[in-house]
């Protein structure tokens, strides 16, 4: 179980959090949602540990916690941003195992687990030597996902994985992460704007406005129960551009 507890947090004069209440059971898929500058970014980032609340409590299994101060604990989280976030003097496969040679994994176990997360994600053997730059945006995506899952993280955390690809590969990545998500059982939370793309990924979604939650529930909770007007708006807005897109699978 993840809790946040009345966090928020400020950057400057901008309020980027107010409050925010979650609580991700052990096991769940959760979407966060909204617009651009809603928060969905920064409360990622803090249960993360990349940055601190100003006030609020993170817990973790009941535990209050500090993840910024404790090294341990951001190793059970995974985390995926746009693009990938590779370091582009490294290749592939030094990508994927940084963080095992850190923590001096011998050659045999680092091998190996790196095969399965080849299996895992569907990629050749031979992008491993690759640098970032002569690899395409999946691929890069796919080599940050291997990253993220080396040390077998309990929680995957996932920053907009899929905005910056095509419609073609976007759709094929949708399917591959759904299924790796419902495969590995793990705790997940993936940021997105896209309404359709949380529905195929999640069953629960947690829709954020100017730094608050504004509802928290299933797809059809959102379209059949709003609790204000925002949502409707909200929602009407994503069909309007579904209609004149391809938009993501349903």
């Amino acid at each position: 179980m993840l809790r946040l507890r009345d966090v928020s947090k400020s950057f400057e004069e901008t309020i980027a959090l107010r409050g925010v209440d979650l609580e991700v059971p052990s096991g769940q898929t959760v979407a966060l949602i909204g617009p651009s500058g809603s928060g969905k970014s920064t409360l990622l980032r803090l249960m993360n540990g990349l940055i601190r609340p100003d006030t609020g409590d993170l817990y973790l299994e009941n535990d209050r916690v500090e993840p910024w101060r404790d090294l341990s604990l951001r190793r059970r989280m995974g985390y995926v941003i746009q693009e990938g976030g590779l370091f582009p003097h490294l290749t592939a496969r030094d990508n994927v195992s940084i963080l095992a040679r850190h923590l001096r994994w011998p050659r045999d176990r680092i091998d190996g687990r790196v095969g399965e997360l080849l299996e895992l994600t569907r990629l050749e053997e031979n992008l491993l030597d690759r640098y970032p730059l002569e690899l395409s945006g999946g691929q890069r995506q796919r080599i940050s996902l291997m990253r993220a899952l080396m040390l077998d993280p309990d929680y995957l955390l996932l920053d907009e994985p899929l905005g910056a690809l095509d419609p073609m590969i976007r759709s094929e990545l949708q399917r591959d992460l759904r299924a790796i998500f419902r495969s590995l059982g793990k705790t997940v939370i993936v940021v997105t704007h896209d309404l359709f793309e949380a529905r195929y990924f999640a069953d629960r979604m947690v829709l954020l406005e100017s730094g608050r939650m504004v509802q928290d529930g299933s797809f059809d909770d959102l379209v059949a129960s709003p609790v204000e007007p925002f949502v409707t708006r909200f929602v009407n807005a994503q069909r309007e551009i579904l209609d004149d897109s391809e938009g993501p699978l349903s």
